[in-house]
């Protein structure tokens, strides 16, 4: 465990670093416990768990902010546990309640403050709540046990040097089969994902775009992120499909783009044959908050859209008012922000 005097806060990546407490309860025979900070990093669960076997888990992802006061926020953590309740839901797991979600955010952020980055370093507290299904069962069934827990890692800025496009590529893998758990943040998602992403990495792309498994003709998911884009008359566009993530980022921009940059807003299908109905166009997520897409390549060629270089004015204006609300510079719509 690193001390976080001797952190480089300007120069750190998005990877693990161990700090001190993280929160845990345990569901058994019908109910959660009250729950506990620990400084144990290791979690304990029979072979048999159905984590471990059927993929009985999931998980979310939220940060903690150092604002210019010093003070510290959550960026709708609320939203964030509903998600997981969501999630829960699809896969038999018990929910655990927001109010009770959002406490255990706030003690790890306090008992591991000294973690998040200081003000203008771009550094953050990156929170992982995480579900597993635990106990002892072979069979096709809901585990008889769960593990809640979330813990924390001080992680710098997805971007270096500035918000820079990337390019992407079409992807002719699924990432989620139709009526499936596309809409769910688990684990099984992301494990689809591992193959496709090497793929388009070796290729030289950031990552690969996914088309709607059933006609492979809309653009679903950006990797792990969801996909947005400007049209010339100024509205901002998103995905609108059943198999989508709900991101909260993406939830965010939309209400940004109406309320801040006076924008209009649709929620509609996405073809990727019409991708030059867009001017500028974006991949947005709680790691990168918009990673702005400079071109995609479906079929060979290349389609780009302001610029691979630089990026457009709309997706920078997104950026900076999204950032600016989170880090306190911004004054944000009433219930997003949780001090901690």
């Amino acid at each position: 465990m690193i001390d976080p005097k001797d952190i480089d806060w300007n120069n750190l990546d998005f990877s693990y670093i161990k700090t001190p407490y993280r929160f845990i309860s345990r569901w058994k025979d019908g109910k959660w416990d009250q729950g506990e900070l620990t400084e144990d990093n290791m979690l304990v669960m029979s072979e048999a768990s159905t984590a471990l076997h059927y993929g009985q888990q999931c998980f979310e992802g939220l940060k903690a902010y150092r604002r210019k006061d010093g003070k510290v926020q959550l960026f709708r953590p609320d939203e964030n546990a509903k998600r997981m309740i969501k999630s829960c839901n699809k896969l038999l797991m018990p929910e655990f309640p927001i109010e009770r979600f959002i406490d255990a955010c706030k003690q790890v952020v306090k008992a591991n403050e000294e973690y998040v980055g200081p003000y203008g370093s771009g550094a953050t507290l990156y929170l992982r709540p995480l579900m597993i299904g635990v106990g002892d069962n072979i069979g096709v069934k809901p585990a008889p046990e769960y593990i809640f827990t979330v813990f924390c890692t001080p992680v710098g800025p997805y971007f270096k040097g500035g918000v820079t496009p990337v390019n992407f590529m079409i992807s002719e893998y699924d990432r989620a089969a139709p009526h499936g758990t596309g809409a769910n943040k688990v684990g099984g998602n992301y494990a689809a994902s591992l193959a496709p992403h090497e793929e388009a990495s070796k290729l030289g792309y950031a990552d690969c775009i996914y088309l709607d498994p059933e006609t492979h003709t809309k653009i679903e998911e950006v990797g792990s992120a969801n996909f947005f884009g400007i049209t010339e008359d100024k509205t901002f566009v998103t995905p609108n499909s059943p198999s989508i993530l709900r991101s909260i980022t993406r939830i965010s921009l939309v209400e940004i783009a109406k309320k801040y940059l006076d924008l209009k807003v649709e929620e509609r299908d996405v073809y990727v044959d019409k991708l030059d109905e867009f001017i500028e166009a974006g991949a947005c997520g709680t790691a990168a908050v918009i990673t702005p897409i400079g071109g995609i390549c479906y079929k060979g060629q290349l389609h780009v859209f302001h610029s691979e270089t630089e990026v457009g004015p709309i997706v920078k204006k997104l950026f900076d008012t999204l950032s600016g609300i989170q880090f306190g510079d911004i004054d944000a719509p009433e219930g997003w922000i949780f001090e901690v």
